[in-house]
């Protein structure tokens, strides 16, 4: 339980730094939904997701009103639809998405996660199917978001995957031109993909989850800055407290506020992802912390160092916290939700190149980031490639949340509103990369993944 001056300070950090529990996901199996027909299969799904989810919303919005605490988003993921939809006997997937689409409407929220697929050592039917599908998919929803895991540590990297990836992800673009590529930012590549992920657009609902789960996700950029700034001009030792002590109070509140909506939905509790899940508010950025550390800007020599005392004393903090901390919980450093990520570029700070040597040491990977809409598929699997590849080396969980913005070219700007903010278009490496990434196969696991 929480202590009364931990509840204070915890008013203070909502109050005045930002704090939010950024999300409350319900996690919801559909594997017993799968059928031969797609139109029952898709009515089974409809069904479970509207019965098992109709309260959600109402009861994040009770919970936000007892405790004070703004709960920013209601949410669900569902299992990898390639595994669900393999049984039914079509070709095209898009339906499965629609169904996916009007549940979550149906009940609410904001995002639908799970139109994913599993594909690190290679693709079954299904999965082929339901990567087809992705473009279309995205571009006729509003809601969907969608995931595909091309490599683990014990897999290696699958390359067809990669490739075919780097294809979906430039056509994604293409057919959401209208609105800068919004499709993209609906659309995650893994590595070492967590099963238990809240936050979106990389949230499914891992197989070996439980029928039902509730999952929070918590942020607190601001809080965490504020603290870092109290201890100004100490040492790397007294300030990694700082961050590990605010981290805690941030995962008690979180562990509270989702065993509270599991109760009352009458659902498991999961875990809570400690994450530093910047917003384009001012004073709600994980730039601003680093800099707050003592760099003048983000993205100059020192920042990875800086990021990796952040999301190791962030996790520390956590897991002190809490039994059940999970999903990715560290620090994001999406661009186009960090105002001072975008600064940062825009003063020459922060190159695309800085960025992929920072995710060796963040939570997840390149996220939000936009590039010129002629940047070819070829390139933009080489840049997967190479994040995926930080990822099976270091044993970590990475992604690319890449949008090749059409009709924008370096400097630009693509707006897409809300959380998902505003990007400036970045530069990418100018010569090819064509004939590795059209290599094939599949690059095999590092020796020090043999471990048993």
């Amino acid at each position: 339980m929480l202590t009364i001056q931990e509840m204070f300070e915890t008013i203070k950090m909502v109050q005045r730094e930002h704090l939010d529990i950024r999300t409350i996901t319900m996690g919801i199996s559909l594997r017993d939904c799968a059928h031969s027909d797609v139109k029952i299969a898709c009515q089974k799904i409809y069904d479970k997701i509207t019965r098992l989810a109709n309260k959600l919303v109402a009861v994040g919005d009770d919970l936000e009103r007892e405790f004070g605490i703004p709960i920013v988003n209601k949410r669900i993921s569902v299992t990898p639809l390639a595994l669900v939809a393999e049984a039914s006997e079509t070709e095209c997937y898009v339906e499965f998405a629609r169904t996916l689409d009007r549940a979550a409407e149906a009940v609410g929220v904001n995002f639908i996660g799970g139109f994913s697929a599993l594909v690190h050592k290679g693709f079954t039917n299904g999965d082929l199917k339901l990567l087809a599908a992705i473009p279309q998919a995205l571009a006729e929803t509003e809601r969907v978001c969608a995931s595909v895991n091309v490599a683990t540590t014990k897999a290696g990297i699958n390359m067809d995957a990669v490739w075919r990836m780097g294809q979906i992800v430039k056509e994604t673009g293409e057919r959401t031109a209208e609105r800068d590529g919004l499709g993209c930012a609906k659309l995650v590549v893994f590595a070492n993909v967590p099963e238990d992920n809240p936050f979106m657009a990389g949230a499914f609902h891992g197989v070996g989850e439980a029928e039902c789960v509730i999952n929070t996700g918590v942020s607190g950029p601001g809080a965490v800055r504020s603290a870092v700034e109290k201890v100004a001009g100490t040492d790397f030792g007294t300030l990694s407290e700082a961050i590990k002590k605010t981290a805690f109070k941030i995962t008690r509140m979180g562990e509270l506020v989702g065993r509270a909506a599991a109760e009352r939905l009458q659902v498991p509790f999961g875990i809570v992802d400690v994450s530093l899940a910047p917003t384009p508010k001012v004073g709600d950025s994980v730039a601003e912390i680093l800099e707050a550390m003592g760099l003048e800007r983000c993205g100059t020599h020192g920042s990875t160092a800086a990021l990796a005392l952040l999301n190791d004393a962030v996790k520390k903090g956590g897991a002190m916290a809490s039994s059940y901390v999970g999903g990715l919980s560290g620090a994001f450093i999406p661009v186009s939700e960090d105002a001072g990520m975008i600064r940062a570029v825009e003063d020459g700070a922060l190159t695309l190149d800085k960025l992929e040597a920072m995710t060796c040491v963040c939570s997840v990977g390149l996220d939000m980031i936009a590039v010129p809409g002629s940047t070819s598929a070829e390139t933009i699997a080489a840049i997967i490639a190479d994040e995926v590849a930080i990822g099976v080396i270091n044993q970590k969980t990475t992604a690319v949340r890449l949008i090749p913005a059409p009709g924008k070219n370096v400097g630009d700007f693509v707006e897409f509103g809300g959380l998902l903010g505003r990007a400036p278009v970045m530069a990418v490496n100018a010569f090819s990369s064509t004939e590795f990434v059209r290599r094939g196969g599949r690059i095999p696991a590092p020796i020090h993944s043999l471990r048993n």
